[in-house]
């Protein structure tokens, strides 16, 4: 079922200083970014550091949410697997693929978990509107979707949509940290070591597949101003 019906602008109260905006180049380890994360989430919310969203990819890996089921895990020996603290299922982490961890104090914006998340889809739903690309949320499935006309009916006679975005977040004290992904041009047969999210009924799929050969500069861009208009200005922050 399509959802439409979430306030998702979460503006932080005025005199709130903007977002850091970080990107880092290259592959960033798993660990490494947790490491970050803790740090910056703590500080965050001690307030002696601003809010931050850091742009990177990871080597190719696995990492499994707190709700993820042995079952979720197809191929142990693929690429490394990683616990982790986020909500969710198992996904899949690689290059091609623009992770965006979000470090935001909730109780500068709006404390309500649920609208976050929406808030998070929004974003994505605007940037890939910003690529001519139809993004959607359903209620039954967290992430962002996109309707395949060109495939086969599903068995229930519904049309074929993939999955181009996946989120799991955390809070400590109101701060979030994780994220979302968005597949710009991974090798989408990595996704075959485990069932993406838990949700086996529906495909995967990326810009490029769709037939936007975009560059991840150019995604970039549009993701800060889809950002901008949901959750309030940001400022260049040195790379790590």
């Amino acid at each position: 079922m399509l959802r439409t019906d979430i306030q998702t602008e979460m503006l932080p109260i005025p005199g709130s200083p903007p977002v850091r905006w970080r990107i880092s180049e290259g592959l960033v380890p798993y660990e490494t970014a947790v490491a970050e994360m803790e740090a910056e989430v703590a500080a965050i919310a001690d307030g002696s550091a601003d809010e931050l969203v850091w742009l990177l990819e990871h080597p190719p890996l696995y990492t499994g949410g707190t709700s993820a089921k042995p079952d979720g895990l197809i191929d142990i020996d693929r690429f490394p697997v990683f616990a982790t603290g986020r909500g969710g299922e198992y996904t899949y982490h690689g290059p091609g693929q623009r992770i965006a961890y979000v470090m935001l104090d909730l109780k500068r914006r709006r404390p309500d978990v649920r609208a976050y998340v929406a808030a998070l889809e929004d974003v994505i739903i605007r940037t890939l509107d910003l690529m001519n690309v139809r993004g959607e949320r359903r209620e039954d499935r967290v992430g962002v979707w996109v309707r395949r006309p060109e495939k086969p009916l599903l068995p229930d006679g519904s049309m074929a949509e993939d999955k181009i975005a996946a989120l799991g977040i955390r809070l400590r004290r109101w701060v979030s940290f994780h994220g979302l992904s968005l597949n710009v041009d991974p090798d989408l047969s990595h996704y075959g070591g485990i069932v993406p999210c838990g949700i086996s009924a529906y495909g995967v799929t990326s810009l490029v597949d769709l037939g936007l050969p975009v560059m991840m500069a150019d995604v970039d861009m549009r993701l800060r101003d889809a950002f901008e208009q949901v959750f309030g200005a940001t400022a260049d922050a040195p790379r790590p």
